[in-house]
């Protein structure tokens, strides 16, 4: 493990503030990230975002929130940059909201991949039919941590949260967040992640990496129809994945399964060795109702 990817796990924090809200905010995202907005803190949130921002430094304020809530946050400077309808529980939408602190932070925009981004929705990409693979795809566990963390320590030279780090491999299983893997002759050689919302029927299919030796063979593609499958066994009715835009295969992956553009979030995330932008992408499953979490 590199030096700059040991910063990262101790830049980068996950806490809970207020009355249950969470965020995760850090130099290394330069960014403040409220991942969760507990009811309660609607109305100070925004502005205690802003503070928090000023005083750290920070160039970002990104934020997942109900639509109900954002009007809030458009009061204080805040603006819309993705939204997915019936996204919690098939029922409140979620809006993907974001404010910038500094103007720094929209140079250097990837104008070429955006337009490639709007002729690939142009040609509407259509499914295709999927060669046999020669892997065997299967949920991951405890004992594949150690396999897990070593291809993400390959394939990301910095990305947003340590997965790279066993440790925190270990506490996301331990707080529902799946793991899928593309295995051959024994080996992991292609890894993704569906995180889960029991509460609001949602899942982030996220964390795609497959070996280089093993890429162009649309593991992703495959890994992804299993976790599909088994969200929709649990009653997650919402699927979505926040992907690099300047990865144009991975958002083609997502759209070739029917998965609808949601919009685009600006020099969000340092994933890859830079802050890049992201796009939203989601899909409504259609689950067995009676095994809907409550």
């Amino acid at each position: 493990m590199n030096v700059y990817k040991e910063e990262t796990i101790v830049s980068d924090v996950v806490e809970s503030i207020g009355n249950g809200s969470l965020i995760q905010h850090g130099k290394h995202n330069d960014r403040v990230y409220l991942m969760k907005l507990d009811k309660r803190d609607a109305t100070i949130m925004p502005e205690r975002l802003s503070k928090m921002a000023r005083t750290e430094g920070y160039s970002k304020i990104f934020c997942k929130v109900p639509k109900w809530a954002a009007p809030l946050f458009y009061a204080n400077g805040f603006i819309l940059e993705a939204a997915i309808p019936q996204f919690y529980s098939d029922d409140e939408d979620v809006f993907f909201i974001s404010k910038f602190l500094d103007s720094d932070r929209l140079l250097g925009i990837e104008k070429d991949k955006l337009n490639g981004l709007g002729q690939l929705l142009y040609q509407k990409t259509e499914g295709e039919k999927l060669r046999d693979s020669s892997c065997t795809i299967r949920p991951l566990s405890v004992d594949d941590i150690d396999q897990i963390a070593h291809i993400y320590n390959e394939i990301f030279e910095t990305y947003p949260f340590p997965i790279h780090d066993p440790d925190f491999l270990l506490e996301s299983m331990e707080n529902d967040i799946h793991y899928f893997g593309a295995e051959k002759n024994g080996q992991i050689v292609a890894v993704a992640a569906a995180e889960v919302d029991r509460k609001g029927c949602n899942a982030e299919m996220t964390d795609f990496a497959t070996l280089k030796a093993h890429q162009g063979n649309r593991l992703a593609t495959y890994i992804l129809q299993t976790m599909e499958a088994e969200m929709c066994k649990q009653g997650i009715s919402s699927l979505y994945t926040i992907a690099r835009l300047n990865s144009l295969p991975m958002n083609k992956t997502f759209l070739r399964a029917n998965y609808h553009y949601a919009g685009t979030l600006i020099k969000n995330t340092n994933i890859a060795g830079s802050i890049e932008s992201m796009n939203i992408l989601y899909k409504h499953t259609s689950p067995d109702k009676t095994s809907r979490y409550v």
